[in-house]
């Protein structure tokens, strides 16, 4: 594509996305959804007018903003804020992930899904969507020990899901006869792992280097350089870039005495990076699909939604948290994107044969939960207080 077009083109995206955001603000709907309907508008289930250019980039923008979303949201797992919440955001991320794998495998099982379908669907469903919950609860301008708790939650539960996922990968090859459960476990490990480890060998020397130069605080090429070297050396490796940047900001935040605001500078750049992410994820959806998610589909939605409002609940009473708030905090974790569709191809790779299955109900499903979940998110922020 002629430069000249691409840049137009990008220009023409980031005016787009100012209306939708003025929008929303007018509307109350999150832009987070706004942004993925106008990718879905211009990408090829509309009008088939997004670059070509921006489509071959999109894993390398893709790495960089969900890298910048990690770092953030590991910044706000300050020493302070886990000694406060730290019960509360472990009891119900954990109360979460493992009620929903209960509940979608029991619910895919009872639907008549084959043993394999339904482990696999259980491990898919502990994914959620950082980047759409953080904005979310960035526009909505919502502090307090609920929005707090949130953040601490979709910080972390990828994590337990990851492993959780290859778990019950190797089950599921062991009871079905399957081939690869070794390599799924050894994935998920790798993945998981893989991420937190190259987030301590980033985040170590980068809480003692940074905010040296400018005094108090990072200069904006040092937090650029930090999340490119990070992105980067996440996908070369392989490995989880979500787990990488949060264990990377969780690090600096908590090590880097010198500090006052170490991420200041990210949140200054990060927004042109995640709305490029969300119009071009909204670019790939193929609302056709919608309609073929089938009975299956349909149950697992449905299940994963009654485990997500289940799990939020036994996790808030577990920790001392009232019954509403539990409620309201399982809502605001349905929205469900790229981690989830990445588990769906391992998982295809590992079961061809059920393979399309899995990957039509995981594809099927994100579509709807990233479109209605930052609504269902946004509902839950406005049911409570600033100091909840």
């Amino acid at each position: 594509m002629d430069p000249a077009i691409l840049m137009m083109s990008i220009g023409a995206l980031f005016i787009a996305a100012l209306a939708v955001d003025a929008l929303g603000r007018m509307v109350h709907i999150p832009r987070v959804t706004l942004l993925m309907l106008l990718g879905a508008a211009l990408g090829p289930p509309g009008l088939n007018a997004l670059p070509q250019a921006l489509s071959t980039a999109q894993d390398a923008y893709t790495g960089v903003a969900l890298t910048m979303v990690a770092f953030l949201l590991g910044g706000s797992l300050e020493r302070q804020a886990l000694a406060a919440h730290g019960r509360e955001i472990l009891a119900i991320s954990i109360s979460v992930v493992l009620i929903s794998a209960l509940v979608v495998g029991a619910a895919l099982l009872w639907a008549g899904a084959p043993i394999e379908v339904a482990l696999v669907m259980a491990g898919i469903s502990a994914a959620t969507a950082p980047a759409a919950t953080q904005d979310v609860v960035r526009q909505s301008g919502r502090r307090g020990r609920f929005a707090t708790n949130l953040l601490g939650i979709v910080a972390i539960d990828d994590a337990w899901g990851l492993l959780l996922f290859g778990l019950l990968v190797m089950i599921a090859g062991l009871l079905g006869g399957g081939d690869g459960a070794t390599d799924a476990v050894r994935h998920g490990l790798w993945e998981a792992g893989g991420g937190i480890a190259l987030g301590l060998a980033i985040g170590l020397p980068a809480s003692y280097l940074t905010g040296r130069l400018k005094r108090g605080e990072p200069s904006l090429l040092e937090a650029l350089a930090i999340v490119l070297i990070c992105a980067g050396a996440a996908l070369y490796l392989e490995v989880s870039y979500l787990l990488a940047g949060m264990t990377a900001g969780a690090i600096v935040v908590n090590l880097a005495k010198h500090h006052h605001y170490p991420f200041h500078e990210i949140e200054r750049i990060e927004w042109p990076f995640v709305l490029m992410f969300f119009i071009m994820a909204g670019g790939l959806f193929d609302i056709a699909l919608l309609g073929q998610i089938g009975w299956l589909g349909a149950v697992y939605v449905i299940a994963r939604l009654g485990a997500r409002l289940i799990g939020g609940w036994g996790g808030a009473r577990l920790s001392g948290l009232s019954a509403r708030e539990g409620l309201l905090m399982g809502m605001s974790l349905t929205p469900q994107a790229g981690v989830a569709i990445g588990m769906a191809l391992v998982a295809a790779e590992r079961f061809p044969q059920h393979g399309p299955q899995i990957i039509a109900v995981t594809v099927a499903s994100t579509i709807a939960f990233e479109l209605t979940g930052p609504l269902l998110t946004q509902f839950a922020l406005t049911r409570l207080p600033d100091d909840n």
